[in-house]
């Protein structure tokens, strides 16, 4: 009986400490079932409408019939409609295509002719899982068309085809051998960039508050904005070596391939840790303790790992997630790292992602320096 009355005075207590610490309680209940809705709906390697530029050389009805084969497949959206070659490569290098279907001229009449014509599918072998996708269902495609255009033949001409009317010729770029190494390494790149500089930031304000060591700092005639860049440099300057570590074991020890401008990467990666810092300084915020900061950076880094395009591709998200992952600095800073060690592209491609990392980074660096700033006051 005594032993039962201790067990529920215990209980009783541990009760009141979880009620009476409702951030810590929040998160873990808001937690689980957010990453259940996001990760329910955004865990999914089915890719469809992948974002594909045409280019019809031919502009005849058997080169429309082709292409309206790809398209109402459902795996390939008619994004862009090019004139040349030039055009079709400037939307896989910046990726706002995917892939390049090309149909050359005189199609339709070799295809009359009893000759076999080609078309060409050119894939960014950037991302495999998409790249794959792409390359199987192509193939599918063609296969299909050949027996539509089999079948019509027969029955116009009452004898069976003795050539395949349409060959596909694939080309895949930037990673032919579609190795999924050189498509992990620069995300985990990211990934690792973005978790040790969110939780720099976040642990190291929070164990000096668990001490009471910044109440010492704030009684110092240091003012509020010296304090915080004086907390935060230091942890940029680490992290940023950290960045130039990841990158050399990438490229050196793992042989993935870096193609682009160095200055340009630490330039961007300066962004990326940026925000990154700011977001770890808002944790540090609305944190009392050490396992809140940890809680709380949970809500950012989980759903990234998952949401970015690290795992997962976007394409392949409901739109409703998309725009949520749109609205994570990691979805942005791994085309650019991608685009960067893969692609070779320069900032004129990667404009897009690098414009909404600085707006993001100048506003969560002014916000949640705000936010430390009126905690500190």
């Amino acid at each position: 009986m005594r032993i039962r009355k201790r067990i529920l005075a215990i209980m009783k207590k541990e009760f009141v400490h979880i009620i009476r610490d409702p951030i810590s309680l929040s998160v873990i209940i808001v937690l689980p079932v957010l990453l259940l809705f996001l990760f329910g709906y955004a865990v999914s390697s089915d890719v469809k409408h992948i974002s594909t530029a045409l280019l019809d050389l031919d502009e005849t009805e058997g080169s429309f019939q082709v292409s309206q084969h790809f398209f109402q497949s459902g795996y390939f959206d008619f994004a862009y409609k090019v004139e040349n070659f030039q055009e079709l490569a400037q939307l896989i290098d910046s990726g706002k295509a995917k892939c390049g279907l090309v149909i050359p001229r005189n199609f339709s009449f070799s295809l009359n002719r009893g000759k076999g014509a080609e078309v060409q599918i050119i894939i960014d072998g950037s991302n495999p899982t998409i790249a794959q996708t792409a390359l199987f269902s192509a193939q599918a495609i063609v296969q299909d068309f050949n027996l539509t255009i089999s079948a019509q033949m027969a029955r116009r001409t009452g004898a069976q085809l003795s050539f395949v009317p349409v060959d596909l010729e694939s080309r895949v770029w930037y990673n032919p051998s579609l190795e999924s190494l050189n498509f992990n390494i620069p995300g985990l790149v990211g990934v690792i960039l973005q978790t040790l500089s969110i939780n720099l930031t976040a642990f190291a304000v929070v164990k000096e508050k668990e001490r009471g060591t910044i109440e010492t700092l704030i009684v110092t005639p240091m003012k509020p904005l010296e304090l915080m860049l004086g907390k935060i440099i230091p942890y940029m300057a680490l992290a940023f070596g950290i960045s130039t570590l990841v990158l050399a074991v990438a490229v050196f020890w793992f042989n993935v391939p870096f193609s682009g401008s160095l200055l340009l990467y630490f330039f961007l990666t300066f962004l990326f840790l940026a925000s990154s810092l700011g977001i770890g300084l808002l944790v540090s915020t609305v944190s009392g303790n050490q396992f809140q900061a940890m809680q709380i950076s949970s809500f950012v880094l989980l759903p990234s790992l998952i949401l970015s395009g690290f795992i997962f591709p976007v394409e392949a998200m409901p739109v409703a997630i998309q725009w949520v992952a749109w609205c994570l600095p990691l979805t942005h800073f791994l085309p650019i790292l991608r685009g960067l060690i893969l692609k070779g592209v320069g900032i004129a491609y990667l404009y897009p992602d690098v414009i909404w990392l600085f707006i993001f980074s100048i506003f969560m660096v002014l916000f949640s320096s705000l936010r430390f700033q009126k905690r500190l006051t």
